[in-house]
This record gives C-alpha cells, sequence and structure tokens, in this order.
C-alpha cells in the first residue's frame, strides 16, 4: 500500500529522525522523501511516500500521530487506496459558480468516481449550489473575503477529505496547508495557460499580447504561487481575430474553465496521475 507522511510544525532539531526511525522499523520501502525550512516562517515540513502493508495502516497512524504529539508536529498519515474507488472531495469555492458546479454535476452522473464530502467558502456566493447537490456548506470567510485558514485545515480533517479541490478559490494557500496535504492532495484550477500566463488577470494579459489562443490550466498546488510544472490537464479555446475580451473571458468561464476542472479531477481520483518529487507523472 501507498501511504504518504506530512509532517507540519515549528522549526527545530530533529524532527525528521523519529519518524524515518519508526517507518524504516517497520519495514517500509521509502519511495520519496522531501523536507522544507522556511526560514521566514520558522516552519519545518516534510513529506514522506512509503510502500507498506496496508495491515499496518492504522498501527502505523497512530504511532505517528503520537510521535506527532512528542514533538509538537501536525502530522497526517493518508493513503489513496483507503477510499480508492469513491474518494471524498472537499470543493472550495469564492465567486465564480460554474467550476464547483460542473465537478458536482460530474460527480452526480459517474464522470467522477468520488463523493463531494464538502464544499468551503471564503465568500457565501456559491452556497446555493452546495444546496443544491445536497452538499454540506462551511463558510470560512469574514465580511471582507478574508478566509481562516486554521478552520479550513480542521474542516478537512473534519470530513477526511483525501482530495482538495480549488474551485478557482480565489486565496492563496499558506505554505503550511500546502504541505499539511502535499504529495498530490490539492487541485486548483487557473484561469490561464501556465507557465505563459499566471497570475491575476490571464485573460487580460494574454489579450494584451494580441493572443488567439487562450486555455485555462488544473495543476497541483505546491507552495510557489501557480509554479507551472505540476501540469495535470490544460484546455484550450481559439477566437477569430477582433474578438473582444469580454466575450473571451465568457467563453473560458462559461465553457473552458468547468471543462479543464472536471478532465483534471478526474484524471486524479482514478489515479491515472500522481504527483512524484513535485513533477506529475503516469502512474504505471
Amino acid at each position: 500500500m501507498q501511504i504518504l507522511i506530512t509532517a507540519v510544525g515549528p522549526d527545530n532539531s530533529g524532527l525528521a529522525d523519529p519518524i524515518i526511525h519508526y517507518v524504516t522499523g517497520q519495514g517500509a520501502n521509502i519511495a520519496e522523501i522531501q523536507m522544507y525550512d522556511h526560514d521566514e516562517e520558522a516552519l519545518f515540513a516534510m513529506l514522506c511516500r512509503i510502500e507498506l502493508s496496508g495491515e499496518r495502516l492504522a498501527e502505523t497512524r497512530q504511532a505517528l500521530t503520537e510521535i506527532g504529539r512528542l514533538k509538537g508536529l501536525s502530522i497526517r498519515v493518508w493513503s489513496p487506496e483507503e477510499r480508492r474507488e469513491r474518494p471524498r472531495l472537499a470543493i472550495c469555492a469564492t465567486y465564480r459558480p460554474e467550476p464547483p458546479l460542473a465537478v458536482l454535476r460530474a460527480i452526480r452522473d459517474k464522470q467522477i468516481r468520488a463523493e463531494a464530502a464538502v464544499m468551503i467558502g471564503n465568500r457565501n456566493a456559491c452556497r446555493s449550489i452546495a444546496e443544491q447537490f445536497g452538499v454540506d456548506w462551511q463558510l470560512i470567510g469574514d465580511a471582507d473575503g478574508r478566509a481562516d485558514d486554521e478552520r479550513l485545515v480542521g474542516l478537512l480533517d473534519e470530513y477526511q477529505v483525501d482530495y482538495v479541490v480549488l474551485a478557482r478559490y480565489m486565496r492563496v494557500l499558506p505554505a503550511a496547508t500546502c504541505w499539511k496535504y502535499a504529495g498530490g492532495r490539492i487541485i486548483n484550477l487557473h484561469h490561464g495557460l501556465l507557465p505563459s500566463f499566471p497570475g491575476r488577470q490571464p485573460y487580460q494579459d494574454a489579450y494584451t499580447g494580441r493572443m488567439l489562443t487562450y486555455g485555462s490550466t488544473c495543476h497541483f498546488i505546491v507552495p510557489e504561487l501557480d509554479a507551472g510544472n505540476q501540469i495535470i490537464h490544460q484546455a484550450t479555446f481559439t477566437v477569430p481575430p477582433g474578438t473582444k475580451l469580454d466575450e473571451i473571458v465568457r467563453i473560458g468561464q462559461a465553457d473552458n474553465e468547468p471543462r479543464c476542472l472536471v478532465e483534471g479531477v478526474r484524471r486524479v481520483v482514478s489515479r491515472e496521475v500522481q504527483l512524484h518529487f513535485h513533477r506529475v507523472v503516469k502512474r504505471a
């Protein structure tokens, strides 16, 4: 069984040793290990991907949770094989209704074989979509849309979420949140073609560059915003010369972005692709 271990906490010495010692003592094969030291945040983060008998998953989770308690680390032990037939999704949204609506319809129509465990928003704009599909809605934003990131993490744990889908969720996740669900568990929709058009205004940037082909990108999240080399899927559309920017944005938001996100999520939950050493690879 493939198991992902993430550990995040205040930076200190000797934090990785007990984790590595435990899993190797259990006879685990380590397939990937990465450690991060974010000096500006005094943050330690670690990702370890191992192969271990599924019979030892519960025991491993309990033991590493205790190590986390002793070392002051937030440790998560997760396997994509626990709920491989129907993984649980958290769908995060802000304003745009089309991407979350497309994902929920794809789940309903069995195009995406998953369960929508919860919808989370930093604004209430998409609440009616959650209610339409009978999905729990949780608001984590204040009156100005500032998100409570600690509450977000708490909800992801509470709902036992396997994958987090950022369906035009217009907030940047802190590094600590990214590493708590590292290893290909956070899927983002960017409304431009990466790496050429990152940032908040990719339609406008492409239009200024006199582009005729526009698109969107579904990619795994890592702490570097729109880093671009974790691309799961891209969808494009071409417009005739002279097409107005408003029409380009309308086509992108109404059709291209939702289509891109659905296919990207489908590839991940079907386990066709995974993130390995920050690169998207096809599963054997």
